[in-house]
C-alpha cells in the first residue's frame, strides 16, 4: 500500500494558511462563510474529497462551489457523494476538523488521523467533478481547491460554471454510467436533453401553456434557464429576467426565490412586468430554490411558496398512482418540516400519509427515502420527489388493464425523467410545476385556492448562546431553558389557530420564532411576544436590541 504524499501536501498546503481568529462548521450547506476567508478551506476540501473518493474505491465525488441565496460577498463548499446525494453525516464532522486544523502540520496529522481511522487506502484513485456559480471570489476559490486535489493527485474534472442541481446530476451520472442504473448522459446536454424531452411528452396533447416569467435571481441559474428554453422551444415560451450574471453587486440583489419568500413581495425590477394573473417563479442564487407567485385581480402579490409546490404535486403523484391502478401497491409519503405552514399540513394530510422532521435537507431526503414515492418541500422553495428503486421495477412491470391506467403509468415513467431525484432543483421542479398546471388547466388562482394558508410571521433574535435552547420533537418543542416552552403554549393558547414554535440556527447565535394565527396582526403579535419571551431568557431588554422581522 502506497503512503500519502506528504511533501506535496505540505508545499501546497503552506501557500494556504488558515486564518488564525476563524473556526469554521460544516453544516447542511457545507462550509459557507465570507468568499474571502476561504481559501485554505477550499484547499483542504480538495484534499477532502480525494480521500472520499479513496474510501469509495475511486467513485467519482463532487465538489460544488457556491453560497446559493446568501449576499454576493459571501461564498462556500459543498461535497457530493456518488448518487448525487449530500455528503454521509458522519464525514461533516472530519470535514470540520480539517478546515480547523491550525497549521499545515496539524493538517498533516489530520489527514493521517482520518487515513488510519477510516481504514483509506490511499493508493486507490480518486476521482472528482466539480463546479461553481458566478460569485466573483469563485475563480481564486476553484484555483485554491485545484492546489487541494492537486495535493495527492486526484483526477479532476472541471464541469465550470453552472448550476448546483447540475453538478449533482454528473456526479451521478457519472458514478451510473454503463450501467442498468444510468441516470442520464454526464454532460450539461445530457441533462437539458433529459429534462427537455420528459416535459415534451408530459404535456403532449395539452394547450399551448402562456409565457412564464422567470426571475433568475442574477445568478448561475440566469445561463441554464437560457439554455433550458432553447431546448423547451414554443412548448413553455420562458421570459427570462434578472439575468445580470457579471454585474456588481446584483446576485440576489433585491431579487430571487429567498427575497420573495422573506420580504413577501416581487422583485421590484419585475414591477412593470408582471400583469394581473400572469405566472411568475424566481429561482435562488444557485438554481436549487424556487419560489412562484402571481398577482390577483386587485394586483395583490400572491406567494405560491414550496409548501403550495408540495400540495400541487403531491395531490397529481398520488391521482396517478390510483389512475395508473398502482394504488395500495405503491406508497406516496409527504415529508415537511415544522416551518410548513399549517394549512399545507392540513390539507395533504387529508390526502397523503404526512411526516413532519427537523429542518434541513438531509433530514428531509432520508424521511423521503422511507416511501416508494417521497415527496419533501421546504417552505423556502427546496424540494423534489424520491422514487424508490422498487417502485420504478413495478412501474415497468405493471400490467395496465385499461388505455387510462396506461397513460397514467407512462405519465409516472416520464416524471421520473423529468424530477432531478439527486437534490432540489429549481428547473426540473419549474417543469414539473408547469405540467400540473397543465394538466389540470390551472391559473395560479385555482392552484392558490387548493388551501389557505394561515397568516405567518418568522423572526429572528439575536442571543448570546444559541446552544441554552435545545429541541424535540422535530424541533417544534423545547426542552430547555426549562419552562419556556410551559409558557409559549400558554400563549399560544390564547390565538385562534395559534401555533408557535423556536429553533436556535445552526450556524450562527441567533434563535428563530415561527408564528401563526387566524389573522396577520395575530400572528405578527405572538411571533413577537414569543421572541420577547427567547430574549427574555438571554438576560436582554427587547425594548432596547429589537428583533429582525423575516
Amino acid at each position: 500500500m502506497s503512503s500519502l504524499p506528504v511533501s506535496s501536501i505540505r508545499a501546497l498546503a503552506d501557500l494556504h494558511p488558515k486564518p488564525s481568529n476563524l473556526r469554521f462548521q460544516y453544516g447542511t450547506a457545507g462550509f459557507r462563510t465570507l468568499g474571502s476567508t476561504l481559501e485554505s478551506v477550499m484547499f483542504r476540501v480538495g484534499v477532502l474529497a480525494g480521500l472520499r473518493s479513496k474510501k469509495l474505491d475511486g467513485k467519482t465525488i463532487g465538489v460544488m462551489v457556491t453560497a446559493s441565496h446568501n449576499p454576493e460577498a459571501d461564498n462556500g463548499v459543498k461535497l457530493v457523494d456518488p448518487r448525487g446525494e449530500m455528503l454521509e453525516a458522519s464525514w461533516e464532522g472530519h470535514a470540520t476538523v480539517l478546515a480547523n486544523a491550525a497549521d499545515t502540520d496539524a493538517f498533516i496529522e489530520a489527514v493521517e488521523n482520518l487515513v488510519k481511522t477510516m481504514k483509506i487506502d490511499v493508493s486507490k484513485p480518486s476521482r472528482v467533478v466539480y463546479a461553481r456559480d458566478t460569485r466573483p471570489s469563485g475563480p481564486q476559490l476553484i484555483a485554491s481547491l485545484e492546489d487541494g486535489f492537486q495535493a495527492i493527485n486526484v483526477e479532476a474534472r472541471n464541469a465550470g460554471v453552472t448550476t448546483t442541481p447540475i453538478l449533482h446530476y454528473l456526479v451521478r451520472a457519472i458514478n451510473t454510467k454503463g450501467t442498468k442504473d444510468a441516470y442520464g448522459e454526464d454532460s450539461e446536454e445530457g441533462y437539458m436533453n433529459k429534462l427537455s424531452s420528459a416535459f415534451k411528452k408530459l404535456i403532449a396533447g395539452k394547450p399551448a401553456s402562456p409565457p412564464l416569467i422567470v426571475d433568475c435571481a442574477n445568478g448561475v441559474g440566469a445561463q441554464a434557464a437560457a439554455e433550458l428554453s432553447a431546448y423547451l422551444g414554443e412548448t413553455l415560451p420562458l421570459i427570462l429576467h434578472n439575468t445580470a450574471t457579471t454585474a456588481p453587486g446584483a446576485l440576489n440583489n433585491a431579487c430571487g426565490a429567498d427575497f420573495v419568500k422573506t420580504q413577501q413581495k416581487p422583485p421590484p425590477s419585475l414591477a412593470s412586468h408582471l400583469k394581473p394573473g400572469q405566472r411568475a417563479c424566481s429561482l435562488d442564487g444557485d438554481a436549487d430554490r424556487l419560489m412562484y407567485y402571481y398577482l390577483d385581480e386587485r394586483s395583490q402579490f400572491r406567494m405560491l411558496d414550496g409548501d403550495k409546490i408540495a400540495a400541487l404535486v403531491a395531490a397529481f403523484i398520488g391521482d396517478l398512482v390510483k389512475a395508473a391502478g398502482l394504488d395500495g401497491q405503491v406508497r406516496v409519503g409527504i415529508v415537511q418540516t415544522a416551518y410548513a405552514n399549517g394549512g399545507s399540513t392540513k390539507y395533504l394530510s387529508e390526502r397523503l400519509p404526512v411526516r413532519c422532521v427537523s429542518t434541513g435537507v438531509k433530514h428531509l431526503h432520508h424521511a423521503a427515502e422511507h416511501y416508494d414515492i417521497g415527496v419533501y418541500f421546504e417552505a423556502n422553495g427546496h424540494g423534489t420527489v424520491l422514487f424508490s428503486p422498487e417502485t420504478l421495477t413495478k412501474f415497468a412491470e405493471h400490467q395496465p388493464s385499461t388505455p387510462a391506467q396506461s397513460t397514467a403509468v407512462n405519465h409516472l415513467v416520464n416524471l421520473t425523467q423529468l424530477i432531478n431525484q439527486t437534490v432540489g432543483d429549481a428547473l426540473s421542479d419549474m417543469l414539473f410545476v408547469e405540467v400540473v398546471l397543465a394538466h389540470k388547466s390551472y391559473s395560479g388562482f385555482e392552484w392558490d385556492s387548493l388551501y389557505v394558508d394561515l397568516p405567518n410571521r418568522l423572526v429572528k433574535v439575536v442571543v448570546a448562546d444559541r446552544n441554552i435552547f435545545k429541541t424535540t420533537d422535530a424541533e417544534r418543542r423545547l426542552v430547555s431553558p426549562p419552562g419556556l416552552q410551559a409558557r409559549i403554549d400558554e400563549l399560544v393558547g390564547k390565538y385562534d389557530s395559534g401555533r408557535a414554535f423556536v429553533r436556535p440556527s445552526g450556524t450562527e447565535d441567533v434563535v428563530r420564532v415561527y408564528a401563526e394565527a387566524r389573522g396577520k396582526a395575530q400572528a405578527d403579535e405572538l411571533a413577537f411576544r414569543v421572541a420577547g419571551m427567547v430574549y427574555d431568557e438571554t438576560g436582554g431588554d427587547l425594548a432596547q436590541r429589537p428583533v429582525e422581522f423575516l
